[in-house]
């Protein structure tokens, strides 16, 4: 089939010669341009042989080409300007066919308008007897030719009817628009031929049996390729992209292989099927449709693997608020790209930009009232991300909640509480919560206060101040601008309170732990070795035979407090 396809232009290069180039000078060189090629179409349509086939769908195209280059198709929607110019042509050779059109120099032609300048440029003739109308094109990039005009071009079918009971002339292209109708493209116009008559005969509207069953294969097999490459590619790539970057970028060929299905579907229906009319402008605009959408899919998956591209880099940890910011600036970006294509893809398919950006605010206004949670984590998420208050693995505390940060999503984090439990907190609420990040800690400091007996001799005190200074003089993890302190800090009614403190360097929790027993072993010693010994918090417990009244439980509480 490749060979084939390709072997095509070459077969035909050497006999483009019978196409007329299309003049457009003048109302006369543009209807003998249209008249010309139509003929050639039509003997050469009439002459096809199935070895020669895919060479006259080169001619055939080219003579279309050339056909259209007659009509003024600026006021139709750009997916609908071939087919509907298709059709368009083959009913206005029709009309052409049954009308007794005057001797051709007495239509004006390229001298006459020339000898007319001064009289001003004539802007429209009617072809006499119809409604066909050669007008003058005022702008854009055919500023100046002749073409027939854009009513002329949609009211071309409506034309036709009315005159299609009317003989055809001497010479006609008979039967021209329903062979445009019927007759199938010259890659399967062999094997349609070959079928027997009551599948190649009209039975719905335009349509042959055999075009209605064709078109019916068609849909199903174009159905069944964009769900199987969107299926296949969804659980491909949801393998590949935990395991391989580039093997998760390859994926998007699937997306990419279901975009093209509905350029295929519309080249098989509209060259080879021949599918005409309003059932053409469906199809066409679903199919077009259909590809705007799949547009859209390929855009997003692209960002996201262009996101994870970068993030498979061993300098950025694939969960860390780095990761997560590059995701969503590539989400951010696709969606940018996406809203563009729709725009555009929505001018391509006829509807007004007025149209598309009115829908677009009425669905975003419908879209943030119903999402308004989500949007708010959205924004939530954005904030973390440029404030970083925290990070992947590190330990904080907030709302009640003491852990470790599993995960920091476009919705919510994750932590994973000092328990064992998971708690996930909606961003929105992290975003305007008070946060204390533990582990960012430059160290971990330690406040003791010690109790001795109230009857401890004043050198004790000291004796016990001077034990703690020593012990923790120059002790490990000690920042030199933060030296460990020990004072005799109060006098209570039953004791006096010594207080020291340390800072911990690095902050490393089992560390400091394992240092803090080090230091309470050798107080201990010291302490029992020095004949200094800790005071026992004190108790005052009354027993009575009878019952208290309420003045004495309040006495006997606040002397215990």
């Amino acid at each position: 089939m490749l060979v084939i396809f390709l072997s095509g232009p070459g077969l035909a290069a050497s006999r483009l010669e019978i196409i007329s180039p299309s003049d457009n000078s003048s109302p006369r060189s543009t209807l003998q341009s249209f008249i010309t090629n139509c003929d050639t179409a039509y003997e050469m349509f009439h002459n096809q042989s199935g070895e020669s086939s895919v060479a006259d769908g080169a001619l055939t195209k080219r003579l279309v080409d050339e056909l259209l280059l007659n009509l003024n198709l600026s006021e139709l929607p750009d997916f609908t300007r071939q087919t509907t110019g298709k059709e368009a042509s083959a009913c206005i050779k029709e009309i052409l066919d049954r009308i007794d059109l005057p001797p051709m120099e007495d239509i004006p032609g390229a001298d006459q308008l020339e000898a007319d300048t001064e009289s001003g440029l004539l802007e429209r003739w009617r072809i006499p007897g119809t409604a066909l109308i050669i007008q003058r094109v005022t702008g854009g990039p055919r500023t100046g030719d002749y073409l027939f005009s854009p009513a002329s071009v949609t009211k071309a079918i409506k034309n036709y009817d009315l005159i299609k009971g009317l003989p055809y002339k001497d010479g006609a292209t008979r039967n021209f628009y329903a062979w445009y109708l019927t007759h199938p493209g010259p890659r399967i116009s062999p094997v349609v031929m070959a079928l027997p008559d009551p599948l190649r005969t009209r039975v719905i509207g335009k349509h042959a049996l055999w075009q209605w069953i064709a078109l019916g294969v068609t849909i199903i097999l174009a159905m069944t390729a964009i769900i199987l490459a969107y299926y296949f590619g969804r659980k491909i790539s949801a393998k590949r992209k935990e395991t391989s970057a580039i093997g998760y970028a390859l994926t998007l060929f699937y997306p990419i292989l279901a975009l093209l299905v509905p350029t295929v579907f519309m080249i098989v229906v509209e060259d080879e099927i021949r599918i005409a009319g309003n059932l053409l402008s469906i199809l066409s605009f679903t199919s077009n449709l259909i590809f705007l959408f799949g547009s859209i899919v390929v855009i997003s998956g692209l960002a996201s693997r262009i996101a994870e591209f970068i993030i498979s880099k061993p300098s950025i940890p694939a969960k860390g608020l780095d990761a997560q910011l590059i995701r969503i600036i590539a989400r951010i970006l696709g969606i940018a790209l996406s809203i563009i294509v729709f725009l555009e893809g929505g001018k391509y398919l006829g509807i007004p930009l007025s149209t598309l950006l009115a829908s677009a605010g009425v669905g975003g206004l419908a879209f943030a009232l119903a999402a308004q949670d989500s949007l708010k984590n959205f924004f939530g998420s954005i904030m973390i991300y440029i404030d970083k208050p925290y990070r992947i693995g590190e330990r904080i505390v907030t709302k009640n909640y003491d852990g470790f940060v599993e995960d920091i999503g476009l919705r919510s984090t994750r932590l994973r509480l000092l328990n064992g439990h998971q708690a996930t907190i909606p961003n929105e609420e992290m975003a305007r919560s008070d946060i204390e990040n533990i582990s960012r800690r430059p160290h971990i400091r330690r406040l003791v206060d010690l109790r001795l007996p109230i009857d401890t001799k004043p050198d004790k005190i000291e004796e016990a101040v001077e034990i703690i200074r020593e012990i923790l003089k120059d002790h490990e993890g000690m920042d030199p601008e933060k030296p460990a302190q020990a004072f005799y800090t109060d006098i209570h009614p039953d004791s006096h309170n010594l207080r020291f403190l340390y800072w911990y360097h690095p902050a490393e929790y089992w560390d400091f732990l394992n240092f803090s027993q080090r230091v309470n072993l050798q107080i201990q010693r010291a302490f029992d070795a020095s004949g200094i010994s800790l005071a026992v918090p004190m108790r005052l417990l009354e027993v009575s035979a009878e019952p208290a009244s309420a003045a004495q439980v309040d006495d006997a509480v606040e002397r215990s407090t």
